[in-house]
């Protein structure tokens, strides 16, 4: 009797202790909105599916033209199994016809030749790519659902203009990393609006703590030599007191404020992560909502 009530305040400590976990990681507004995407993008591939499977190759022209297969920024496209774009309601309706089994997206990905085998050996899939987004005219992440129905593949993806906060610590650990080993070069590697440190959303910020000023700036090129001290964010709250009051002490932390997002070129929250390298103070933050 004694080892069940045991167990039972065991397992009731084991749920309370999750409950709380899960209450201190609650979903943002960017997750969520990614979530909503997610699912409308797998219920138009659904609906796409189903009208193929009961009108064959007389579908395709359907899924070009506006009407229901074509929702904002989602739409549908059409893959044969040998590499022929067939049908596209997007912007890549401009390849219909040709080949692209090797065409690679905006970041060297060969990504419809991994939807191709995975279609041909599973059936379907999702892949994530970099593509154009037509609403505001500027590459993006993309991930994308499809499924095979018989020699055609029908797909439909959604946009992720926003990075996630794991995304934002993994390009500060890189970014420290080239810190570290040769600051000057690190800062232009930072500034190269076509290198690997300008991630979508995703960007480096470096100051030099001698004398306050940007060494780099991967969303504001402007930035770059003037004094932090005098930046504030639009509500007007001062910036670089506080960056270096949050990373002062353990040499890193986080801070809240808002600021311009370069994809949506709204002003939105966001939280940064900040690092202490030597004399430099090293940040990449991420869009809240």
């Amino acid at each position: 009797m004694k080892r069940l009530i045991y167990l039972l305040v065991a397992v009731s400590c084991l749920l309370f202790n999750g409950s709380l976990l899960a209450a201190e990681k609650p979903a943002t507004p960017a997750a969520d909105k990614e979530a909503g995407e997610s699912q409308r993008a797998q219920a138009l591939l659904a609906r796409a599916v189903d009208y193929y499977k009961g009108n064959k190759d007389r579908a395709l022209p359907a899924f070009m033209r506006a009407g229901e297969f074509i929702n904002g920024d989602l739409y549908v496209y059409v893959l044969g199994t040998d590499g022929k774009m067939l049908a596209s309601g997007g912007s890549s309706s401009a390849l219909v016809g040709r080949d692209i089994s090797n065409m690679r997206d905006a970041a060297g990905k060969p990504f419809f030749r991994e939807m191709i085998d995975t279609a041909v050996n599973k059936g379907g899939g999702v892949v994530e790519y970099r593509w154009l987004n037509r609403l505001d005219r500027k590459i993006e992440r993309k991930v994308a659902y499809y499924q095979r129905v018989g020699d055609r593949i029908i797909a439909v993806g959604f946009y992720i203009p926003r990075a996630s906060q794991d995304q934002a610590k993994a390009l500060l650990e890189e970014a420290v990393t080239v810190v570290k080993a040769d600051p000057a070069a690190a800062f232009t590697a930072f500034n190269d609006l076509n290198g690997r440190f300008i991630q979508d959303d995703l960007y480096v910020f470096a100051i030099d703590l001698k004398d306050s000023k940007f060494r780099a700036h991967g969303a504001t090129p402007r930035l770059i030599g003037t004094d932090a001290l005098d930046l504030k964010d639009p509500t007007g709250k001062p910036l670089l007191k506080e960056m270096i009051a949050t990373a002062g002490g353990k040499g890193q932390g986080s801070m809240e404020y808002h600021w311009r997002n370069p994809v949506t070129e709204r002003v939105e929250a966001k939280r940064t992560f900040l690092r202490k390298v030597n004399n430099y103070l090293v940040g990449v933050g991420y869009y809240t909502r």
